[in-house]
């Protein structure tokens, strides 16, 4: 009797006569980055017919099935690529497909599975997450006498992902010292370690997770398949809280070792796959990347060796964009991207001499103030370095007996809660300022405004573009000093800064009645 992974060699074979029915063979594209020394192809499972890899599952299973029982319809749980697959193979085998997704899935997602599965396809939403709406699909397929099309842990499911391995064998570019699979449920990275150990003996299979998602991991360390308490949705393609059983033996078996990435890592991974390929593909497709970037810097990667990523999925959500880019940086992929709140005296002008004392070559891409009661006040500084430039920006700070904290992971700054003391304003201004995104411009504006003013509230977020914007709040000791900076602003208004507007009184009036003090670190 056959061994599971010889099982599921067997079903990757018998894959290859039917999953062509429905897609071609997607390519492999080299993939420069900026000082990796390593030779990188990208599996560009982005290209097939929904976009993801989890059509060749769904297909191959569904296909295998005897004729009744695809024509008393099928089952699926999915928070989304896994339904558009199912959808797909109901429409091409002329099937009924119920798929259940949860309410909170985006319409996006929704429309996708419609497309592609047409007449054929009825979506279910039930429960919050994909754990609850499987759940109920699982209670509906036994209701019902039909059949359940499991994303991951079930053979033929496997057998089909499977195939992508083996257009990998297939293409002549291998073989691959290194391949990185990223693990949701561990289907595909079952069945691609499973057929390229059969090719490639000595290429290490090197499974990849979310930090807070590593269920695999945690299995195969402690030989039982727990449950995580909590699963990060961020890499929503890969968040599975529990590994399958069938692929916790294959995984224990195959994979030849774990990384776990940081969704600020996979953000980098995506602007990196941008910056090569002009591709930008979902979170948990840039997963593998990520893992291959953190084992280069680690030094776990020879100059030279040859390495495989699966990009796995593009199906993202277009507004999900702007939260990938504000955690990937803006600048070179060496950089890091950190906040800092840095404590200062309340004085005219202070906040502007330590922008001054940023080091060059630092960008300063975010910054977070409001004045607040007391001597001492925390402006938060995102800026984006080098290790040897944060260590020179430490030690300009020590030199003046201060310290910097790093609040990079404090909610209040993630959620830009910025506080200021109202109280203790006087005769305030705020205005939405544009000014030339290059280093000094905002410095020049308060130059000529120093003059007048204080600088009581600043909230400004780089956004890539040529033309930065930001609400500047100015406080005045006198109404004259406040009527001549109005007017000496407008004069401003296409040399030093782009165009700037006075927040009207209601607006300015709702944004002070809205804010409370921030308690000081």
């Amino acid at each position: 009797m056959m061994n599971i992974r010889e099982q599921l060699f067997e079903e990757i074979l018998q894959a290859r006569q039917r999953v062509y029915a429905v897609g071609e063979p997607t390519p492999l594209q080299e993939v420069t980055l900026p000082g990796v020394e390593a030779t990188i192809f990208a599996k560009r499972e982005d290209m097939g017919p929904i976009k993801a890899y989890k059509w060749r599952g769904a297909f191959n299973c569904m296909s295998k099935l005897a004729p009744e029982e695809r024509a008393r319809g099928v089952v699926a749980a999915s928070a989304g690529n896994h339904g558009q697959g199912v959808a797909l193979a109901a429409a091409r085998l002329g099937c009924k497909a119920y798929v259940f997704m949860p309410r909170s899935t985006p319409h996006v997602k929704q429309r996708a599975v419609r497309m592609h599965g047409g007449d054929h396809v009825e979506i279910v939403l039930s429960g919050d997450s994909y754990d609850a709406a499987s759940a109920a699909a699982h209670r509906f397929a036994d209701e019902k006498g039909l059949t359940f099309v499991h994303p991951y842990d079930d053979l033929a499911t496997m057998g089909g992902q499977g195939t992508l391995a083996d257009e990998v064998v297939m293409s002549g570019k291998g073989p691959f010292d290194r391949v990185y699979l990223q693990i949701g449920g561990g289907g595909l990275a079952s069945a691609c370690a499973c057929w390229f150990k059969r090719f490639w003996p000595g290429c290490k299979c090197i499974g990849v997770e979310g930090v807070a998602q590593a269920s695999m991991k945690l299995a195969v360390e402690t030989g039982e398949r727990g449950v995580l308490p909590y699963v990060d949705v961020f890499c929503d393609g890969t968040a599975v809280k529990q590994a399958g059983e069938n692929t916790f033996l294959l995984c224990r078996e195959l994979i030849d070792g774990f990384v776990t990435v940081t969704n600020n890592e996979v953000c980098r991974a995506i602007r990196s796959l941008w910056n090569s390929l002009r591709v930008v593909p979902e979170p948990s497709g840039a997963m593998g990347l990520a893992a291959l970037i953190k084992d280069w810097e680690a030094g776990a990667i020879r100059p030279g060796e040859r390495c495989l990523v699966i990009l796995s999925g593009a199906n993202m959500d277009f507004s999900q964009l702007g939260v990938v880019a504000a955690r990937a940086g803006f600048t070179q992929p060496e950089r890091k991207l950190r906040y800092l709140r840095i404590p200062m005296q309340t004085r005219r002008g202070l906040i502007i001499k330590y922008m001054d004392q940023i080091p060059e070559g630092v960008q300063l891409v975010d910054v977070q103030y409001g004045r607040l009661q007391g001597e001492m006040q925390h402006p938060v500084f995102g800026v984006l370095g080098t290790e040897e430039e944060f260590a020179e920006i430490d030690k300009r700070l020590a030199a003046k007996g201060l310290a910097a904290e790093d609040v990079s992971d404090a909610d209040d700054v993630r959620f830009r809660m910025i506080s200021y003391d109202r109280e203790h304003l006087s005769h305030p201004v705020f205005f939405v300022i544009e000014f030339p995104e290059r280093p000094g411009a905002f410095r020049e504006f308060m130059s000529a405004m120093g003059t007048y003013a204080n600088l009581c509230y600043f909230n400004y977020q780089y956004s890539g573009e040529r033309v930065g914007r930001a609400l500047v709040g100015l406080e005045f000791e006198s109404r004259e000093d406040r009527e001549a900076c109005r007017a000496l602003a407008q004069s401003l208004t296409g040399t030093t800064i782009q165009g700037i507007h006075e927040l009207s009184d209601t607006v300015r009036r709702r944004v002070l009645d809205a804010m409370s003090p921030r308690p000081q670190a």
